[in-house]
């Protein structure tokens, strides 16, 4: 097999993504889940006019605390990233017969004879000291860095399209007690962000779906109780 073709491979890793993907499933979980346990507490303590209100507020409320939530938390790893990059550079300009002698310890930490381990230290500290540095001693790789925006407006989107499901089975006419038709929207909405994940992720699909339907059911169970309390 080329070397081309080996890279062509290489782009079906699923780490690249991690970023966004963890923001968008936590924006679309928790979107589901709040927003259905906001209004399932709701029925629960028989103030059906309300629904509406309340859920779209939750939808607009829960993404805008979403983005911002994410934002600065994404924000503060880029900060601490840049944080070590200059402490690296500040070693690297005072030491660099230290650091190159930390640099061939990794090397040979992780299996390399001495005399190799040296070799390789050296060659990768005279074409890019500091990149060797922030690799291979603090794991910082390019395509695992974060970006504050794209997390925050991931999770926005996520959450509001989430919380969207819950309310539909909330507002359109059903047979049954809305209760029953928010839980079983919501179900499905688990469901399908479970295997969603699975999907972009590369997991098992069945254990990633019956971990997050049974995160949700739990959450709305709870607020459902809290919502029967209130009622009484």
């Amino acid at each position: 097999m080329s070397l081309e073709a080996v890279y062509q491979r290489n782009l079906h890793h699923k780490g690249q993504n991690s970023g966004w993907l963890r923001a968008a499933v936590l924006g679309s979980n928790d979107g589901l889940v709040s927003n259905a346990s906001l209004l399932i507490g709701i029925a629960a303590a028989g103030k059906m006019d309300l629904l509406r209100v309340a859920g779209l507020a939750g939808i607009a409320a829960g993404a805008m605390s979403m983005a911002v939530g994410e934002y600065i938390s994404v924000r503060s790893q880029v900060d601490i990233e840049a944080s070590d990059r200059q402490m690296e550079i500040d070693h690297l300009a005072a030491d660099p017969e230290g650091e190159l002698l930390e640099l061939t310890q990794i090397y040979i930490d992780r299996g390399l004879p001495q005399d190799l381990a040296e070799q390789v230290a050296k060659t990768f500290t005279e074409k890019d000291a500091l990149e060797a540095h922030l690799r291979d001693e603090l794991g910082h790789h390019e395509a695992n860095s974060a970006n504050p925006v794209q997390a925050a407006v991931a999770s926005a989107l996520s959450f509001a399209l989430g919380a969207t499901i819950p309310l539909l089975g909330a507002l359109l006419p059903t047979t049954g007690g809305k209760i029953a038709t928010i839980i079983g929207f919501t179900l499905l909405g688990l469901a399908g962000t479970g295997l969603t994940s699975a999907k972009l992720a590369g997991s098992p699909w069945l254990r990633t779906m019956l971990r997050v339907l049974i995160g949700g059911s739990v959450g709305m169970i709870i607020t459902a109780g809290i919502g029967a309390l209130v009622r009484i």
